[in-house]
């Protein structure tokens, strides 16, 4: 027998159950996430936006659009209703009058890491089980997803639309 060769259905079972697993996380935590959004009485959007910012402390209107992938129209209208809901502030550039910069405020973080508070607390709890190579596979295995998400939104956004294998 070539070596080898007697794992290849078992890494291919693997593989399609890490798929399988990453597709169903992915599907619950959309659904938990609109859950969350709708216990604050914003929506989905409004949240992302918001994780956002408290991730990167200010940006501009059109990093907000560029990471919520919505229009820079619809990124005005969620904006102005975030400010006046007061969990923002937008101010002109000074650098740059054209440009707005949106922050967090941040009396209201308190107040959107709530819900969350009990999942990140058993999130940590599980963390804290795995080795620090696990921890680091995992990391490193995000951030090849992550820049896989961005490339690909990219291509979606520039009208890519063929179909290509990996």
């Amino acid at each position: 027998m070539i070596a080898g060769m007697s794992h290849e259905p078992a890494r291919a079972s693997a593989i399609a159950d890490l798929m399988r697993a990453g597709r169903e996380t992915s599907r619950l935590s959309m659904v938990f996430r609109y859950a969350i959004a709708e216990r604050l009485g914003l929506t989905v959007s409004d949240l992302e936006c918001l994780d956002y910012l408290a991730d990167v402390g200010s940006a501009t209107a059109g990093q907000v659009a560029e990471r919520t992938n919505l229009t820079t129209g619809a990124v005005t209208s969620m904006l102005r209703r975030l400010q006046q809901a007061g969990y923002v502030t937008a101010e002109r550039d000074p650098a740059d009058r054209r440009r707005v910069i949106v922050t967090l405020r941040p009396e209201r973080v308190a107040e959107l890491e709530r819900p969350y508070e009990r999942f990140a607390e058993r999130a940590a709890r599980l963390v804290e089980g795995y080795s620090v190579e696990e921890v680091t596979l995992l990391v490193r295995h995000y951030a090849r997803m992550q820049a896989m998400y961005l490339a690909e939104l990219d291509r979606l956004r520039n009208g890519d639309t063929a179909q290509r294998s990996a």
